[in-house]
């Protein structure tokens, strides 16, 4: 493969790992703790006094890790993916960021650890988070 080649080669992964939405890496970790979480109504209780509580419908773990930036396509890096623990970094131009951790329980159960910029303001708090049962509908 010649030079021109493989700066296009590279161009078209570069490309594509950005139309992912994430970075990727051969033998990337796959974040499979998260989908461990019984899907369900999860109810999230701040644990550091920085408010109340809410609810939210889950299908996985996946989306405690945006808490401050739901539905937004960012850019994510994985800092650790263990058995029962995980970390993920990432950014939403634009939008802010966020650093988030996440240690499973157990299947009803966890804590979550984020921080980061959203709206423009910084953000920081711990969490637990309960499946409190179905979803309602």
């Amino acid at each position: 493969m010649g030079r021109v080649q493989f700066v296009r080669a590279a161009r078209l992964l570069a490309a594509a790992i950005a139309l992912m939405g994430g970075v990727v890496v051969a033998g990337a970790p796959s974040l499979a703790m998260l989908d461990r979480f019984e899907s369900g109504q999860w109810e999230l209780r701040q644990r550091d006094g920085g408010g109340g509580g809410s609810r939210r419908c889950l299908g996985n773990g996946r989306t405690l890790i945006q808490l401050r930036h739901p539905g937004l396509q960012c850019r994510s890096t994985i800092i650790e993916d263990g058995e029962a623990s995980v970390t993920v970094q990432y950014v939403c131009p634009g939008n802010g960021y966020g650093h988030t951790r996440i240690r499973l329980e157990n299947p009803r159960l966890a804590q979550i650890e984020t921080q980061g910029i959203a709206n423009g303001l910084p953000f920081a708090f711990v969490a637990e988070a309960r499946r409190a049962g179905p979803c309602r509908r």
